[in-house]
């Protein structure tokens, strides 16, 4: 062995003992407003379905839906891939995922909806209802991985109401069975901090109680008006809304057309690629860096229904608009119609499938210290690692194959894509 370099300090330890003492306060800051990402699935979609149209066979019903308008709309891999522009390499495999997705698991997140979409007449029957008919598909295994309702806003005309609904139908789910694991809550149209503060307050409330644990109930903060994005004083709203929810907060949920209309895009260029859209949600997503709070895209309201060639037309919109979407880091989106299901899963799939092969052999080496012609960091470890779980927990890609090409279990993959704070730092020095 070689003789060790000899190493001289100029500076006392008491000198970095004060630095840090002097950043204790920062460190715990840190800590608490930006834990990172949560580790958890993240569902590739939302679907909302009325409270007064919801009912027990709705997910299943979506699910035979979307496939009937691939029956008829695109009856094989090579009709649909000319419909989307797949590759050859992906069409059969994209198309094959697809009808085995609609087959098993149609939904990914479905919110039972009270406020734009809700035309009932009982709300409060409702509301009820749809605790019970959520607790029966959780028992029975017909459940969608994430599910929850959509509540009415914090506004004044509408508070009361939002918050007895609210009530009724966390009421609902203890009485017949308790919260599942897959629980959510969406908030609309907040327009200040204070009403994030507001719901914050009802759900400590129905936690004190029921004697639930602090914390338990979290919820997403719906982005519909432009005071949520720019608040009159010029600060991002957005931002302080995360902080308002105390921890509560698990997803940021941009509202195309409220949006929109809000700003005065006419009806005609209301999309979630009007530029408009893209500066809220680029807001949105900065603001949401770091704190575990997930960023959603909205939907479009152009259905695919009627004709073949509109379907197709309806189709392609979807798919390029989710293709967009992903490619901006905006994992999730909002869904209107049974029929926007089949692009939907589409275009996540080839999303995946595409950057599989070179994504599994950068992380493979990486975590071999290889090389190679790329030279990755940790933070793009990170980002690998997630895009490969992301893949996985979707069915766009299977383990067995992702174990394959990077030699890593799963447990390896959810180390580098949530590593502890400080270790990114510590592992580039």
């Amino acid at each position: 062995m070689g003789q060790q370099e000899k190493v001289s300090t100029s500076l006392a330890g008491a000198v970095s003992e004060g630095i840090s003492a002097s950043l204790a306060a920062v460190d715990a800051e840190l800590d608490r407003r930006y834990p990172g990402d949560p580790g958890t699935r993240q569902p590739v979609h939302t679907v909302y379905v009325p409270g007064n149209v919801f009912d027990a066979g709705t997910i299943r019903s979506w699910g035979d839906q979307a496939l009937a308008a691939l029956d008829e709309h695109a009856r094989d891999a090579s009709s649909f891939a000319a419909v989307l522009g797949l590759s050859d390499d992906l069409a059969e495999d994209v198309y094959g995922r697809v009808r085995a997705k609609l087959e098993r698991e149609p939904i990914e997140d479905l919110r039972v909806d009270f406020e734009d979409g809700y035309a009932g007449a009982d709300e409060d029957t409702d509301a009820a209802r749809a605790a019970r008919l959520i607790s029966e598909a959780y028992e029975n295994g017909t459940a969608a991985p994430y599910m929850g309702i959509r509540m009415k806003c914090m506004e004044a005309a509408v508070r009361d109401r939002g918050i007895r609904t609210t009530d009724i139908f966390l009421t609902g789910l203890l009485e017949n069975g308790g919260l599942p694991e897959g629980l959510v809550l969406t908030l609309p149209k907040v327009t200040y901090p204070e009403q994030v503060s507001a719901f914050v307050r009802l759900l400590e409330a129905f936690e004190k109680a029921h004697g639930l644990d602090e914390g338990r109930l979290g919820f997403e903060i719906q982005i519909e008006t432009s005071q949520s994005i720019l608040a009159s004083d010029g600060t991002a709203a957005v931002a302080r809304m995360i902080g308002a929810a105390e921890g509560r907060a698990t997803g940021l949920h941009y509202g195309t057309f409220d949006y929109s209309a809000c700003l005065g895009v006419s009806a005609a260029y209301q999309a979630s690629d009007h530029p408009a859209a893209d500066h809220a949600k680029a807001i949105m997503q900065v603001a949401a860096a770091g704190t575990g709070v997930r960023v959603s895209d909205g939907s479009t309201n152009i259905l695919p229904v009627g004709s073949t060639e509109h379907v197709h037309e309806a189709w392609r919109l979807h798919y390029g608009l989710t293709r967009r979407a992903l490619a901006r880091a905006y994992y999730q989106g909002w869904d209107m119609h049974p029929g926007h299901i089949p692009t939907r899963y589409a275009a996540v799939f080839a999303f995946y499938r595409e950057g599989f092969e070179a994504a599994a052999k950068r992380l493979s080496a990486y975590a071999n210290h290889a090389g190679g012609d790329v030279m990755d960091e940790p933070a793009t470890a990170k980002a690998l690692s997630s895009y490969l779980l992301r893949g996985i927990d979707c069915g766009a890609l299977d383990t067995a194959e992702v174990d394959a090409l990077t030699g890593l279990s799963r447990a390896d993959l959810d180390r580098f894509a949530a590593p502890r704070r400080g270790d990114l730092t510590a592992t580039a020095q």
